[in-house]
């Protein structure tokens, strides 16, 4: 029997890394099965990740500890982690196509990750929720309240014991107090039509000067607005015909794609921080 983890690590590019986390694997008794790697000839920069079997005996912590020589030697930001399923809080306001496709991937297994909660500042959503099971909170914001607010979100994040918070369409921004304590681990979805059409009725905006594209990002969560590192992108072509509805219908499908892609390439270990951007091993 064995036990499987994924080795993820960053350092700047030398030679002989390569050899030393595969001599490290191979003494520890683990074969490396699924293996990834880039060199980035820009930041001069090596990325890796590497699913692993370990005998099951193995202690996941103790192995660490072990690398880290390693790790010191090369300048490497590491990090080994299991491959349980991770926990996921979403947060959503009014609008449910992101939260329907998540929880149908949740629910049939595609999704890599275990949803355990949803927390809204409306009650919109309560009946999708809890059909599917999941708890619902309801923590209103107002601007009076906002500090409050924020603070019971990141007290709900440890009560159930959340490693990603997912904003599927929540649309109240965050103070950066709450980015910085959220900092990696949350991701955003937005129409891709920023920073061109700002403000309301972005899809009329683009109805009105005719654009052949219709997309939408999902980037982690950084206290500067919609600008954060860059996960995913869905991008599906439309012409004359789309009015602003059938805009928005396409607009719906390309965030949900990009937000599950995110949610679970994040869960799965394959995104890596590389500067104001992002490496994914998808």
């Amino acid at each position: 029997m064995t036990r499987s983890f994924v080795l993820t690590l960053s350092c700047p590019n030398r030679t002989g890394i390569v050899h030393a986390v595969s001599s490290f694997l191979v003494e520890h008794g683990c074969d490396i099965g699924e293996y990834q790697q880039f060199d980035d000839p820009v930041q001069g920069r090596y990325f890796l990740r590497a699913q692993v079997d370990a005998p099951e005996e193995a202690d996941l912590a103790l192995t660490e500890r072990r690398f880290e020589p390693v790790a010191a030697d090369f300048g490497m930001d590491f990090s080994f982690s299991d491959r349980s399923a991770a926990r996921v809080l979403v947060m959503v306001s009014k609008t449910g196509h992101c939260l329907n496709d998540l929880i149908f991937r949740w629910r049939t297994g595609s999704l890599g990750a275990e949803l355990v909660a949803v927390v809204s500042n409306h009650e919109d959503l309560r009946p999708m929720a809890e059909g599917a099971g999941l708890p619902f909170v309801h923590v209103p914001v107002t601007p009076e309240s906002k500090p409050e607010a924020e603070a019971r979100l990141l007290e709900l994040v440890d009560e159930f014991d959340a490693e990603l918070v997912v904003l599927a369409r929540y649309m109240q921004v965050l103070s950066d107090q709450a980015c910085k304590a959220l900092e990696g681990r949350a991701i955003n979805i937005h129409h891709s039509f920023l920073p061109g059409f700002k403000g309301a009725k972005p899809y009329h905006q683009a109805y009105e000067r005719g654009v052949k594209l219709v997309g939408a990002t999902a980037h982690y969560v950084t206290s500067d607005l919609d600008e954060g590192p860059i996960i995913e992108q869905e991008v599906i072509r439309i012409d004359h015909t789309h009015d602003p509805a059938a805009l928005q219908r396409v607009g719906r499908d390309a965030e949900a794609l990009a937000l599950s892609r995110a949610v679970r390439w994040h869960c799965e270990r394959r995104v890596l921080s590389n500067g104001r951007s992002t490496v994914v091993f998808d």
